[in-house]
């Protein structure tokens, strides 16, 4: 799981949220609990916006063991990793579109953070792109 680390502040009753890896990434909540669930959505619209853009997105970067993170959602993990890998391959929408057989639009949806897509369809596409999903399961920290 990918797992960006935060910086909270706590400024009178309110947590601030930010990023060093991201820093767009501003979000707050009543408190630490709340500040970091919305940290995840503003990891998603951060993200989202820089694959609209064609920017690369950074790798979560070290820290402490202790920094406190947010772990983005599977679906998330999944297409940013899709989106990395047609990155590093050269492989355009329309590229991954023929070789998948699909409209353009199937794949944008695809890519969207916003949009549910069947793992099947995922699977698919790393299949188009020459890679495979590992599935790992482990205990709950």
């Amino acid at each position: 799981m990918i797992s960006y680390r935060v910086k909270l502040l706590d400024d009178e009753g309110t947590v601030l949220v930010t990023s060093p890896d991201f820093p767009e990434l501003v979000t707050f909540g009543d408190d630490r609990e709340d500040a970091l669930s919305y940290a995840v959505g503003a990891f998603s619209e951060a993200i989202a916006a820089r694959m609209a853009h064609r920017e690369p997105i950074p790798p979560p970067s070290k820290g402490r063991a202790s920094d406190p993170r947010v772990t983005l959602p599977l679906q998330v993990e999944l297409k940013l990793r899709l989106y990395q890998n047609m990155d590093d391959k050269g492989v355009r929408k329309a590229d991954l579109a023929r070789k998948m057989n699909l409209h353009r639009q199937e794949i944008d949806r695809l890519l969207d953070l916003n949009h549910a897509t069947n793992i099947a369809r995922i699977e698919k596409a790393f299949a188009a792109l020459g890679k495979t999903l590992d599935i790992a399961v482990s205990d709950a920290q």
